[in-house]
């Protein structure tokens, strides 16, 4: 698939604003809407699943979250390859209806349900109901953009959503507070549906944009085309690729939550931040004193995107896509290592800004490069393939981290593991070497375990913390294997720009 370079806008920066209709920006407003609710639980959610010592949540295994943010993906990211053509042959509004009323139904039993297979049940339904939500906006923005004010439009639409993405994280603070109690996280989910609701009330101003697909075609011709157009190789290959990088990007997202938690300092951050008005906002009481929460370090994320996003789309408009997506993948991949190679709040923010600049060379201009290339009537079911690499990647990715981070990175498993290891209570006890036995082993809780760490080692939280981030350095347990397929990734899609460079100058 040769390369493309976006349209030209001679307007400048501001001409191409001239030419969005007003459906352009009631579509932006609904996907808003959506990221809203999706992120006001999504950055939170790891620690409500698995985090050992939040007081109302689910205290699951690494292994188990890992299971439901695999399938979470999966259904959320490649089911759109065939929601996508449907969304063109029955009508996006139909299926808005439908996406946002399963998106409602599941956060409400999300919100219920404690048990595993419960909670597992709601994000599969919410889950569903992104994957047919997305494709049917996208292919209906799609319609309303064209080659001149596409690069634009599609920045700002990154733009707009990342509006909700960076509030999410500030709602979810609100209600959960520094209690977390299970109130507090069933009211999130229950604020989340009200969030998805408003959408439907906007769906009622919204007038269907036709996608010039066949609308004689059963669903099952669908499914057949669908399934058809996927297998091109080079389209192939260009996903294998993306699915590589977004292996590695999500852990930003679904892994940082729950290693901000458990390893960095924030506590000389939080003391500038509590010089804000309602200082316990910023900054909770933690065992380790005063900390930023990680939801608001990692809403740094969104807010540069918010500020950045529109001008540097701007600035590599005329940039060949796939050269500007290579040089996003490199600075998103360097940020991942810096953020992942410290206990230093501050130094961690550094690493948020560098991976955040990638993420905006690379975000908007994967879904711009399938947009422009979509041919008549299959807007929906080519932008429905750009999140095959977001569901490859985040199964893999989240099976993958489970695995690393619940044998190598969780600090309430390494505390166990060091009394096991090097303490006279664990000596004591008969333990098999296998993470999965440690808590019958020596016969502590996860949610225990750093408490009777320093009830043995008569060390405080910090130098509790401190004792087993330089006995077990997970900072490269965890983070290598992940950074080393981000590089695999920029160097793969190296060599494709090459090959399709040839390919176009053999076929011109």
């Amino acid at each position: 698939m040769a390369e493309t370079k976006s349209g030209s806008e001679p307007q400048g920066f501001l001409g191409p604003l001239r030419s969005f209709a007003r459906t352009y920006w009631l579509l932006n407003t609904i996907e808003m809407f959506e990221r809203l609710a999706y992120f006001s639980l999504r950055t939170v959610a790891p620690i409500y699943i698995m985090q050992a010592n939040d007081p109302g949540g689910l205290h699951l295994t690494a292994e188990k979250k890992g299971l439901i943010y695999g399938f979470w993906f999966i259904f959320q990211s490649v089911l759109p390859v065939f929601t996508g053509g449907i969304a063109d042959r029955y009508g996006y509004k139909k299926i808005l209806y439908f996406a946002i009323s399963a998106n409602v139904l599941g956060y409400v039993i999300m919100a219920y349900g404690r048990s595993y297979s419960l909670f597992f049940t709601g994000v599969i339904v919410l889950a569903t109901g992104t994957a047919f939500f997305k494709p049917s906006l996208w292919g209906s923005l799609a319609q309303n953009l064209n080659k001149e004010n596409s690069s634009v439009g599609w920045g700002i639409f990154y733009w707009v959503v990342n509006i909700g993405a960076a509030a999410g994280p500030f709602i979810a603070r609100g209600i959960l507070g520094t209690s977390h109690t299970a109130t507090d996280w069933r009211n999130l989910y229950l604020l989340c549906a009200g969030f998805t609701c408003l959408n439907i009330l906007l769906l009622f101003t919204f007038k269907d944009v036709p996608s010039g697909a066949d609308k004689t075609e059963g669903i099952g011709q669908v499914l057949w085309r669908t399934l058809k157009n996927v297998f091109e190789p080079r389209l192939l290959a260009f996903l294998a690729i993306l699915s590589c990088f977004w292996l590695m990007m999500y852990q930003l997202w679904d892994l940082h939550p729950n290693f901000i938690t458990d390893w960095i300092d924030s506590s000389n951050m939080a003391e500038t931040l509590r010089k804000l008005p309602h200082p316990d906002y910023w900054a909770g009481m933690t065992e380790r004193g005063y900390q930023v929460p990680q939801e608001l370090l990692l809403s740094l994320n969104a807010i540069l995107i918010i500020l950045l996003v529109v001008p540097v789309s701007w600035i590599v408009r005329k940039m060949r896509t796939l050269s500007a997506m290579l040089i996003g993948m490199a600075v998103a991949t360097a940020g991942i290592i810096v953020s992942g190679f410290t206990t230093s709040g501050w130094i961690f923010v550094w690493g948020v800004l560098f991976f955040s600049l990638g993420e905006m060379l690379t975000g908007p201009k994967k879904t711009e490069y399938l947009g422009l290339i979509a041919p008549p009537g299959k807007k929906g079911l080519y932008l429905g393939y750009v999140n095959i690499p977001v569901g490859v990647g985040g199964f893999v990715g989240s099976l993958l981290a489970g695995h690393i981070y619940g044998r190598w990175g969780e600090k309430a498993t390494l505390a166990l593991k060091y009394i096991a290891e090097h303490t006279e209570y664990g000596a004591s006890r008969a333990w098999d070497g296998s993470v999965k036995t440690l808590e019958s082993a020596m016969g502590i809780p996860r949610t225990e375990a750093m408490a009777r760490l320093q009830e043995l080692t008569n060390m405080d939280a910090v130098q509790a913390t401190r004792l087993l981030w330089d006995t077990y350095h997970p900072q490269y347990a965890v983070w290598i294997p992940i950074a080393a397929i981000g590089f695999a990734a920029i160097i793969a899609l190296a060599v494709f720009g090459q090959m399709a460079k040839r390919w176009k100058d053999m076929n011109a």
